[in-house]
């Protein structure tokens, strides 16, 4: 049976229900559900204007329209979807024998959306989908470690891992972009026969779908539709200092002020974790900082902006941690011991879906931290991460973690944000190593995690960047040179991290950081001196000819300061990506949809980085309707053609769009 209400089409039939709704313009909304009532909860979209859609019921079918997109329902409940000048966009997989008059009625008896029942009251639910175009592309869905832009053909785990951020909006090359707008930990197989979302534990299937001529016009409605990053303030937009650890103030005191003397230009330095007595005490050791106060006030003299290291894990040996046990702010467990991870001690995490646990983190951050000055924090550990990833274990203030656990990190981004704009900021940048669809609303800014210092790992990071932009993270950035090792001295490394810091240099946020070898010697015995410091992580610790490398680069950041802001304005403002594909600026293009190993950081740089070890020469696409010229300004290449660039050891290929 078929109804309209409004701006909403319903579909009955046995114990489903199913919405299709208007949801911003060229924009639907999809909701299914097997129980006697639909969820009410948006997820990751946020209201937008009322849009009075166009709806026809018919005996054999219904169809709504919104602007260039357009849903059909047969008698039977298969939906297909198509733009305004009629072509397909999604057809859901449908094989059964419900419908004859349907050409792909089937013996096989597999449904589109199967929710199949468990225990409690909850289902496994499967949407499944048509593969309709076998040249489609696709791209977003967030940061996986591995090497593919097109992920067309992938087995994607919907899930939060460190280095892996489930953030599940899909750009499709043939005009759609899709919001899985579900929080359960599932599964999406973007197969060239079927493509399916899964969610492992849920109440209802739940999308969001819009139509666009190009890759900008989709994700500015995406941007519409669950929010844009807020202004980056400008110690956003130069270098950042980092590395694991500075163990003391004076320590890092005389790291920012050897920059200064060096007359390097630098906008942020960060203490990293374990400047704390215990996990879940919220406070500097006085042991090893016993002056905060009198160390911000020689940074903000310097003109070094602070960020400091918050962690949600709480050790059983906390402070706090009594207190939050009898409140119910920490996360459970199901099975077993409430231990989450081992690191440094037994530890849980603070449940961040619980409003008053948010309220809780953020009123110790602030009386310890915000109120002596401090305005960026680094929310590490943001999955949460968990020293076994059984999913099913766990359970949040707002459900199981198999049903809602991938939200985790967007309300860890929510505390924070919330807590500093009561506080009249409204410029919040924080530093977190997850995110969900949305987390870009509350100041995320993503980096890619733990990984390792190889050159494998440096290309799986220029398609997570590029990735992370086109689901809607805008705010993106890398550990330069790696996480994992990489010894400063030995000359092989070396090569890797110019290569990873030319790079950096045209990343929406340029952040040096990394664990070091050789591991340096315990200092102290008290708090958190066992987790120990790896080796010099500075600009100046590689040698002179890496040195003066980093200095040129440095300063190529600075210069383009103004432009980066431009960049960071129109990502407030419309949700476009600071890193950009080819196909972005250039969809008609056939070429740029096929080049992995390019970006644009913005309209106007080309950005090739040098990818592989002892290579001096790069094969670049330019793509066509303009000119490219060198950034030095030296030679000029047509557009629509490739060529061979040099690229010694000081110079990323970049050029200039010129007309």
């Amino acid at each position: 049976m078929f109804y309209a209400e409004k701006n909403r089409l319903t579909f009955k039939y046995d114990a489903e229900t199913l919405w299709i709704e208007s949801w911003g313009e060229n924009a639907l909304r999809v909701r299914a559900t097997k129980h006697h009532e639909m969820p009410d909860t948006n997820w990751a979209l946020q209201e937008v204007d009322f849009v009075n859609p166009i709806i026809e019921i018919e005996e054999e079918q219904a169809a709504i329209t919104n602007g260039n997109i357009k849903a059909i329902v047969s008698v039977r409940g298969k939906i297909t979807i198509y733009n305004s000048s009629g072509k397909l966009l999604l057809e859901e997989f449908s094989r059964n024998r419900k419908d004859l008059r349907d050409p792909k009625c089937s013996a096989l008896e597999v449904e589109a959306r199967e929710f199949k029942p468990i225990i409690g009251g909850d289902y496994h639910l499967t949407m499944r989908l048509e593969s309709i175009d076998k040249n489609e592309k696709i791209y977003g869905m967030g940061q996986y470690q591995q090497p593919y832009l097109d992920l067309k053909g992938l087995d994607l785990e919907l899930a939060q891992r460190n280095s892996q951020a489930s953030v599940p909006f899909a750009v499709s090359s043939i005009g759609y972009g899709l919001l899985w707008n579900n929080p359960a930990i599932g599964r999406a197989v973007l197969g060239k026969n079927i493509m399916s979302f899964e969610a492992y534990s849920t109440k209802a299937l739940d999308y969001w779908i819009v139509a666009g001529n190009t890759p900008a016009e989709i994700e500015e409605s995406y941007a519409k539709a669950t929010g844009t990053v807020p202004m980056m303030p400008e110690y956003g937009l130069g270098f950042w200092q980092c590395k694991l650890r500075y163990q003391t103030q004076e320590e890092l005191l005389e790291v920012a002020r050897e920059y200064r003397r060096r007359n390097l230009p630098i906008d942020l330095i960060v203490i990293d974790y374990f400047h704390w007595p215990r996990q879940g005490d919220w406070r500097f050791d006085s042991t090893y900082w016993p002056d905060p106060d009198s160390m911000i006030r020689e940074l903000k003299e310097l003109n070094i902006e602070l960020m400091v290291s918050i962690w949600p894990t709480v050790d059983t040996r906390s402070e706090n941690y009594q207190e939050m046990l009898e409140k119910g702010l920490l996360v459970r467990t199901d099975r077993g011991i409430r231990i989450a991870m081992d690191f440094q001690g037994n530890v849980t995490h603070i449940d961040t879906t619980n409003p008053e646990a948010r309220k809780y983190i953020w009123s110790k951050v602030k009386s310890n931290y915000y109120n002596k000055g401090i305005r960026v924090f680094w929310l590490d550990e943001a999955e949460p991460e968990y020293t076994v990833y059984d999913f099913d274990n766990y359970r949040y203030h707002l459900g199981p973690n198999l049903a809602i656990g991938n939200i985790y990190p967007l309300d860890y981004a929510k505390a924070f944000y919330d807590g500093m704009v009561a506080e009249g900021q409204n410029d919040v940048v924080n530093l977190l190593r997850c995110a969900w669809a949305g987390s870009q609303k509350y100041g995320a800014l993503v980096w890619s995690g733990d990984i390792p210092s190889s050159w494998h790992s440096l290309k799986n990071q220029l398609v997570a960047g590029l990735n992370m932009g086109l689901a809607g993270i805008t705010w993106w950035t890398t550990d330069i040179g790696g996480f994992f090792g990489g010894n400063p001295d030995d000359e092989e490394f070396r090569e890797l991290f110019v290569r990873w810091f030319e790079w950096g240099t045209f990343c929406p946020v340029m952040r040096l950081h990394g664990d070091r070898l050789p591991t340096q010697p315990q200092y102290g015995t008290t708090g958190g001196a066992t987790c120990l410091s790896g080796a010099p992580n500075e600009v100046w610790s590689y040698g002179e000819t890496v040195y003066d490398i980093c200095k040129r680069h440095m300063q190529i950041r600075e210069d383009l300061r103004s432009y980066t802001r431009s960049l960071m304005e129109q990502a407030h403002l419309k949700g476009s990506p600071i890193m950009r594909t080819l196909f972005y600026e250039f969809p008609l293009d056939p070429k740029c949809w096929e080049i992995e190993n390019q970006y644009m950081y913005g309209p106007k740089y080309l950005v090739a980085p040098v990818l592989n070890p002892k290579e001096t020469k790069k094969l670049v696409y330019f793509p066509s309707g303009c000119r490219w010229q060198t950034f030095e300004g030296d030679q000029v290449y047509e557009g629509g053609i490739f060529a061979d660039v040099p690229c010694p050891l000081n110079t990323i290929p970049v050029f200039e769009k010129i007309h």
